[in-house]
């Protein structure tokens, strides 16, 4: 009760955030630049938001949204260093525009406000929030959705300037990590990704509610389809955009490559965990007798010590015995470990995961990786349209509805690559015309569009085009149908001022009788 008592008492009272930033920023030993920059991101983020809340739709309030950057300033960064370009400090960077260095606090970085609010965002980030057991997955998926958690951070004030709404596609980190995050924060929410992203405890499996809140909302199988695709992809721009990780994962192929080819091999598999069973026990063994005889503990630490650098010396006998209990409860449990492999049922389920393992590391081997990261892309954007139409159909109120005009709209204008948006897509024309005309016809149900023509398919012809244009308001968004040549245009205007002319293909031949307005008379799109 407390915090709605809060947030009400927000709306009331308008914080100061140049303010809290300030205060953060008198405890930092920034420079002055760089205090100036982190102002001017702050302030271009409170004119923008707006505007970026209304195109979007399902994001956080610009508390919440502003709280986390300003966490992340007060917590996470210690040093953030803006340098010149062609300058000797400039050379730490290489050919990067920026280094985030998280053990340190440390944000290196050009003098780009985008590049900078990036930094931050991906300084906060846990390096874990998935489960070991998901094996290869668990860093790829964790790498997958940081990324794009912080390329969405940046948009406010990447894509919005408090009085238009432009994407460049040069300017996002990457576009692919970027639309599958809108894909996924548009199907499961805001909230349940920022809750997932900002855990910090492991009691709860998010991936699994994540494949659960998939299989609720959309069906079992959609859910499938879109955690396989998914899955991979994550691996694959892994493969593609971080060496480190790449480098990490090609360790552990030939690591899983080599258990399988002993496990594959039956008779050989077991006799190999017998002799390492056999030579554990023994070590176990000796060093039972040596941590039971002091002399023996002696010798072991004269032994040791002999051949360690000063610096490593074990300082005691005791401290020895201690690092020999340790070592010795590791053998144990591998030997524990052994001991179940020669288990039918557990050597089954080892054999499952290591193969699991190699049918994520075998994508470390293809050739054309940009064509497979399309290719996978494209099927993640055909499982999404499905799973939206599902969404149109569940649509309650008047205003669910006109959100969900507003998100797909920001979803239609989403670049898939640097030349083309989602619309442009020849590949996706079927389904997602699907999911246009399934939404005009829900809008049309809750009496929120005006009807332009007694004939279905000409109305509809004329109203997609609301799902292409950067107005931000599209209540205040008007049309005009004109002629031109013997040729049908409409005109979208947003108060007053031309925006776009669209050419109507399929209906050059339109009969004004179909029309309910007058050619040349300037329409409200919305009621």
């Amino acid at each position: 009760m407390q915090k709605k008592t809060d947030k009400f008492l927000d709306k009331i009272v308008k914080r100061d955030y140049n303010n809290e930033l300030e205060k953060i920023l008198e405890k930092k030993a920034f420079d002055e630049n760089t205090k100036s920059m982190l102002l001017s991101i702050l302030y271009k983020i409170e004119t923008a938001y707006k505007d970026y809340e209304k195109v979007k739709q399902n994001v956080e309030e610009k508390e919440e949204f502003i709280q986390l950057i300003l966490g992340a300033i007060q917590n996470n960064c210690e040093d953030i260093k803006v340098i010149k370009l062609n300058t000797r400090e400039s050379e730490m960077l290489g050919n990067k525009t920026f280094l985030v260095e998280k053990n340190k606090k440390r944000i290196i970085c050009y003098p780009i406000e985008r590049k900078l609010l990036y930094c931050i965002a991906k300084i906060s980030k846990n390096d874990k929030i998935i489960k070991d057991n998901y094996f290869v997955i668990h860093k790829t998926i964790t790498d997958l959705i940081n990324v794009g958690n912080s390329i969405n951070i940046v948009e406010p004030m990447r894509d919005f300037n408090g009085y238009s709404w432009n994407t460049i596609p040069k300017e996002i980190e990457s576009i692919s990590h970027n639309l599958i995050y809108q894909n996924i924060r548009m199907l499961v929410g805001y909230s349940f990704l920022n809750n997932w992203i900002q855990n910090k405890e492991y009691i709860i499996d998010y991936f699994e509610n994540f494949q659960n809140n998939l299989e609720e909302r959309y069906g079992e199988e959609s859910k499938k389809e879109f955690i396989y695709f998914f899955n991979r992809i994550s691996v694959l721009l892994a493969i593609r955009y971080n060496l480190n990780l790449k480098n990490k994962l090609q360790k552990e192929k030939l690591e899983v490559e080599k258990k399988l080819k002993k496990i594959r091999n039956n008779q050989e598999f077991i006799k190999e965990i017998t002799e390492e069973k056999r030579e554990l026990t023994k070590e176990i063994k000796r060093m039972d007798e040596t941590l039971n005889n002091r002399d023996m503990l002696q010798k072991e630490y004269e032994k040791r010590n002999e051949f360690l650098p000063l610096q490593e010396k074990i300082f005691s006998v005791r401290i020895l015995s201690q690092l020999m209990m340790q070592e010795r409860e590791e053998k144990l449990k591998i030997l524990e470990n052994l001991n179940l492999l020669l288990n039918p049922q557990k050597f089954v389920i080892f054999k499952k995961e290591l193969e699991e393992k190699e049918q994520y590391l075998k994508l470390l081997d293809i050739k054309e990786l940009e064509d497979e990261i399309k290719k996978d892309l494209m099927q993640i954007q055909e499982i999404f349209l499905s799973c939206y139409q599902n969404k149109i159909e569940k649509i309650e109120t008047k205003q669910e509805c006109m959100d969900l005009i507003y998100e797909f709209r920001y979803y239609s204008l989403l670049p898939f690559d640097e030349k083309k948006q989602i619309y442009q897509l020849e590949e996706l024309q079927r389904k997602r015309e699907e999911v246009e005309r399934k939404l005009i016809e829900k809008a049309y149900e809750w009496k929120l569009l005006h009807v332009f023509s007694k004939e279905r398919e000409v109305n509809y012809q004329i109203i997609k085009n609301i799902f292409y244009v950067r107005v931000i308001n599209l209540e205040d968004l008007y049309i005009k149908l004109i002629k031109e040549k013997d040729k049908n245009y409409i005109q979208l205007f947003d108060e007053e001022v031309f925006e776009e002319k669209i050419l109507l293909e399929e209906l050059e031949e339109i009969n004004p009788k179909e029309l309910t307005f007058k050619r040349n008379k300037k329409v409200k799109i919305f009621n």
